[in-house]
């Protein structure tokens, strides 16, 4: 059965945290694939700001990370790990505030984007494929 790890690792904004674990735990359902258990870190701006400079070379906050699992699984596991993200909660307030929309629909949206970068996805290298998925998750998710 697969596994979704949700940790809030922020303190200002309010979060609802079973409904984005059984979010998380539907998009791990999801995966037609090998790997589908993944973590989701909600973080602040600061956090993810080190995490953007640091593998992505952009000194500034941004909205979703997504760390892919590197290695394939060892034989014999079941619930291989897809990976981990991480979520500015401090941004995605803004993001939900210019969207009029409440938070909880801004880190859902974010975490399906986070989840198909785990799946593989890259919409600044495919032609588009990575944003239609989205648009179609989005339509049935949220």
């Amino acid at each position: 059965m697969p596994e979704a790890l949700v940790l809030n690792r922020q303190r200002r904004h309010a979060v609802p945290l079973k409904q984005l674990r059984r979010f998380a735990l539907g998009l791990a359902g999801r995966a037609r694939a090998d790997a589908v258990d993944f973590s989701v870190v909600l973080t602040t701006d600061r956090t993810i700001r080190r995490y953007n400079c640091r593998f992505r070379g952009k000194d500034e906050p941004t909205d979703v990370l997504s760390f892919p699992a590197q290695d394939s699984h060892p034989a014999g596991v079941d619930n291989p790990y897809l990976g981990d993200m991480m979520i500015s909660v401090e941004t995605a307030y803004r993001q939900a505030l210019k969207r009029n929309h409440s938070l909880e629909r801004e880190i859902r949206t974010l975490m399906i984007h986070g989840w198909l970068h785990l799946l593989g996805f890259d919409h600044e290298r495919d032609q588009g494929q990575m944003r239609r998925k989205e648009l179609r998750l989005q339509r049935e998710l949220l």
